[in-house]
């Protein structure tokens, strides 16, 4: 094993100084609502106003870094977000993937992506970075997003940012930093943590916000659902080509499953409870039967704050079983289940959005795809001169997902002040195709010292 894809309990607790991470810098294009509480208990809470799509104005181009079905979708997504925007650059590791990319945008869109805008390798994004693109769609595999991201604010460039935003505490910081930068320059990053994007979430959120069910005591978090896609090794891949092109089944590359798709429903919870920061986390996690990589496939988080609160979040990507994605946040005074529902404490609807069917003439309450939603933030914000920054609150989500996997791997408690201070790093120091010494397929085993 890699040594530094190895976690003893002694090497964790080696820290590095950073202050604690804040709030999230304020959304641009904020709108405040009127509330039903108490405004004194419960101010009137912000919330990012949003466009059915983005103003016209000065033609954007973007490039995008990461040619696999989300970015291929993020791309399609950026052209849906109004008129004067254009895809007009594409980079990745491998050229098929590149390749299937170009030629749905061709077949789809009537885009066509010449041969000369065309980049492949590990390097391949600093072309993209480097030409006069306006914005750049960060969607390859979640370790190389600090350096991704590094790279396009030093050049000016606005960013989307896909989730999640880090795979180890070392690589957060980075993006810590980077955000800050961004925000002295003025330049927009609006990160793949949809929710907050989602016209029923947000108007739902806005409530509890402001006290429809009082102070929160809780919250019980699933998303259970089926495994994952999986490559076998062909017998002409080398160490590095394997897992690239299985990049979801190991840690180094992905973060496992707490921070690749858990992530979603763990910031859509840290968001109802108003971003709070968890004191530390607990879990247990395992792996029954994924046949790849080294990650698991369920993971049990519990929470646990300052103020005594405890919450509970439970995943798996099994075959076979009963799925159920659900974010329950409770208060004193009721609960609510972030989409669109809030309940009174007996459990009978208090209230619900008011979602149109798609006859109704009046289409005020449609919900767009939180996909180009968030797209149509960015580009409003770039031609608006208003900047949107969430970097700063998708570290801190990334980070508690963190701390659910490295809890569950290790079998130990892990406090907030622990992982923001880790100089735990995962993976290779340089990226190359060949032999990747070090790490193996090898599952965590609790208890033992393990990987992070």
């Amino acid at each position: 094993m890699n040594k530094k894809n190895t976690l003893s309990r002694r090497d964790f607790l080696k820290s590095t100084a950073i202050g604690v991470i804040g709030a999230a810098a304020a959304p641009g294009l904020l709108t405040s609502c009127s509330s039903s509480a108490n405004d004194k208990k419960y101010p009137k809470a912000e919330v990012p106003e949003l466009l059915p799509m983005a103003p016209d104005g000065r033609p954007l181009k973007a490039g995008l870094i990461g040619c696999g079905g989300r970015g291929t979708g993020a791309a399609f997504n950026f052209l849906d977000t109004g008129n004067g925007v254009d895809v007009v650059m594409l980079a990745d590791i491998f050229d098929d993937k590149l390749q299937a990319c170009r030629q749905a945008l061709k077949e789809k869109r009537n885009v066509v992506i010449p041969d000369e805008a065309c980049f492949v390798g590990f390097d391949a994004y600093k072309n993209v970075i480097d030409s006069d693109v306006d914005v750049v769609l960060l969607c390859a595999p979640p370790v190389f997003r600090p350096s991704h991201l590094e790279y396009a604010v030093q050049k000016g460039k606005h960013v989307f940012m896909e989730k999640p935003c880090a795979v180890d505490p070392v690589g957060a910081r980075s993006i810590l930093k980077s955000g800050k930068i961004a925000q002295s320059k003025g330049l927009s990053i609006i990160s793949g943590t949809i929710r907050r994007s989602q016209r029923d979430c947000i108007e739902t959120y806005r409530r509890v916000a402001e006290g429809a069910i009082g102070d929160i005591v809780s919250a019980q978090v699933l998303r259970n659902g089926s495994s994952l896609w999986h490559k076998d090794r062909q017998p002409e891949w080398s160490d590095m080509e394997y897992m690239m092109r299985n990049w979801p089944n190991f840690c180094w590359v992905s973060g496992d499953m707490p921070l690749e798709q858990f992530i979603h429903e763990i910031d859509m919870m840290s968001w109802f409870l108003g971003d709070k920061k968890p004191v530390s986390a607990t879990a247990v996690g395992g792996r029954a039967r994924r046949v790849t990589g080294d990650v698991y496939d369920f993971y049990s988080i519990q929470y646990q704050y300052d103020n005594g609160m405890r919450t509970n979040c439970t995943s798996r990507q099994i075959d076979g079983c009963d799925n159920e994605l659900s974010v329950m946040v409770y208060g004193t005074n009721g609960s609510t289940n972030c989409f669109d529902t809030i309940y009174h404490p007996d459990g009978t609807i208090a209230w619900q959005y008011p979602h149109p069917k798609p006859e109704d003439e009046d289409q005020t309450w449609a919900v767009k795809d939180p996909y180009v939603q968030e797209l149509i933030r960015l580009v409003t914000a770039i031609r608006t001169d208003t900047p949107v920054n969430d970097s700063e609150i998708h570290v801190q989500s990334t980070l508690m997902a963190m701390m659910g996997r490295i809890a569950a791997y290790t079998g130990k408690k892990v406090t907030w002040d622990e992982i923001i201070a880790s100089d735990l790093k995962l993976g290779p120091d340089t990226y190359e195709f060949g032999p990747v010494e070090g790490i193996e397929e090898v599952v965590p085993l609790p208890g033992t010292p393990a990987k992070g």
